[in-house]
């Protein structure tokens, strides 16, 4: 058991994660502004970018990198300067440090050698987006960016889909389009979804409707920004859930009608999981149900 009182001696050296703004440099707080200008260095992911916010803010401090590169390399480096007595900022270029950007693994390093680890609130795109989606705001499960590789993305769209709460995901405008398909083909058309881009900048936009509503804009413009999407729950998801074993009884057919019963979903959503639940292929639920 560890306990950190993160002021009880501010003459030690200390890591503060301080958010950056994630379009609008005037959501930079003005704790966050104050301690860029006391701490002795600030780890960027960036140090051209970050240093456009510093220049904003007549910023002096010295900068050194930090990225995914060469994470390894600059942890020791940093916990080194800590145990010195320095105190050090992390940023990263957009946001809250170690959400889809690097941190974690300087925060864990900190955690293990008993450096206080002060996080300092600010701005996030996905709960920005969030209250203004219009979709349930609670609960809600944040993914982040999908795997690259179709099947891992199938995988973990699958996976998603058993989830009740609304999802916030984070996607390039070069690959909207093609998730979005990908969604279609596992959450189905009607799903509710926001896509929002551009927050906090001037062009900030929220697109409102159904995945396949959203498809069809992705078609129709030119796609550009990056991109934080808002995803309505499946509100069958956690009685799927929770599901007991009592199905071992039933035919393949019963199953299938069980569910269509029990959670109002048509055949084809209901043969998809029973294959799931049963580990089978869907042709063979398929089969069965339409006894082909």
């Amino acid at each position: 058991m560890q306990s950190q009182k993160s002021f009880q001696d501010e003459s030690r050296g200390m890591l503060y994660l301080i958010p950056t703004p994630i379009g609008n440099l005037e959501d930079m707080t003005i704790r966050g502004i104050r301690l860029l200008k006391e701490v002795d260095l600030i780890a960027s992911e960036d140090t051209r970018n970050t240093q456009k916010l510093l220049n904003y803010f007549d910023i002096t401090t010295s900068q050194i990198s930090f990225h995914e590169h060469n994470t390894q390399e600059r942890i020791g480096q940093l916990i080194e300067k800590l145990e010195a007595g320095l105190s050090i900022a992390q940023v990263s270029d957009a946001g809250m440090p170690s959400i889809s950007d690097p941190g974690h693994e300087l925060v864990v390093a900190c955690i293990e050698a008993d450096i206080p680890v002060v996080p300092l609130p600010g701005a996030n795109a996905g709960l920005t987006a969030l209250i203004a989606s219009g979709l349930a705001p609670q609960p809600f499960y944040f993914y982040g960016f999908l795997p690259r590789k179709k099947k891992d993305q199938l995988a973990a769209l699958e996976e998603l889909n058993q989830r009740p709460e609304t999802l916030i995901l984070y996607e390039s405008p070069h690959r909207l389009k093609e998730v979005l398909k990908a969604m279609i083909g596992v959450f189905g058309e009607d799903r509710k979804i926001v896509c929002c881009r551009e927050l906090t900048k001037k062009f900030e936009e929220f697109i409102r409707g159904t995945l396949v509503e959203a498809l069809e804009w992705a078609t129709e413009n030119e796609v550009r920004g990056e991109f934080c999407l808002i995803i309505e729950g499946n509100h069958h998801g956690s009685l799927l859930a929770e599901t007991d074993r009592s199905w071992e009884a039933l035919s393949l057919k019963e199953h299938v009608e069980l569910l269509m019963t029990e959670l109002d979903v048509p055949s084809k959503t209901a043969i998809k999981e029973v294959a799931k639940i049963r580990e089978l292929k869907k042709q063979e639920v398929y089969g069965a149900y339409h006894e082909i």
